[in-house]
């Protein structure tokens, strides 16, 4: 199998099926277009340790798109440590409307973003190098901060706190999760966490798990509502 062959695109089409997910002959094309530069940029700089064309196509694009049903037309999105560019590019392609900004901390990775939306033609998406606690006095608040690079969900969603709109929601997208990673998440809105000002912040955790589609790897969804 070939990354951009019929077969390879229907993989992804199939699998957006599952999850409620239009994928059109425009948007699959567009993800041919990131993975077949994914590739080969990867041979000069790490981007991803997944190569294998069905791989990708699962694990990268049909898994980026799994919460897509959950964010909400026209919001602003910020992908934290976006790196090869997921999950913020395919969600991007798939709800064109979607104003969205791409952070990492690697310059060469920014590099790779950028050439990316040029080559795809996408428009109100920004790349943006540096890390995100860094950023978080030069960038405004978003309606959805999402990842799925994070070692530690603690850490990541004491980064995106303080910049989550009212009513905004904080995703993150994990294999299998264990209850002490949801306590602590459920309490760290009690204190201060970092320079962000989050002591006091009311939040709603909701836990979604899921079969990833041709190979029922065990994912999880976990979605976090700032409610004021």
């Amino acid at each position: 199998m070939e990354i951009g062959s019929a077969e390879w695109e229907e993989i992804i089409i199939s699998g957006a099926k599952i999850f409620n997910v239009n994928v059109g002959l425009k948007e699959v094309r567009q993800f041919s277009i990131h993975a077949g530069e994914l590739v080969k940029w990867n041979l000069k700089i790490n981007l991803t340790a997944i190569t294998d064309p069905f791989e990708v196509a699962v694990k990268h694009f049909v898994d980026s798109i799994a919460p897509a049903g959950i964010i909400p037309a026209g919001a602003s999105m910020l992908d934290i440590g976006s790196g090869g560019g997921f999950p913020g590019i395919p969600l991007k392609v798939v709800i064109p409307t979607l104003s969205v900004s791409l952070v990492d901390s690697s310059r060469k990775k920014i590099t790779f973003l950028k050439h990316i939306i040029r080559r795809t033609g996408l428009e109100d998406i920004e790349a943006l190098q540096g890390r995100v606690e860094e950023l978080a006095g030069s960038i405004k608040m978003f309606d959805v901060i999402i990842c799925r690079a994070f070692s530690s969900l603690e850490m990541f969603v004491g980064s995106a706190l303080p910049l989550l709109a009212p009513n905004g929601i904080i995703i993150s997208l994990k294999g299998k999760i264990n209850p002490q990673e949801i306590e602590e998440v459920r309490v760290m809105s009690d204190r201060k966490w970092g320079s962000g000002k989050i002591t006091g912040t009311l939040i709603d955790i909701k836990i979604k798990k899921y079969l990833l589609p041709y190979i029922d790897s065990e994912r999880t969804l976990m979605i976090i509502k700032k409610l004021h």
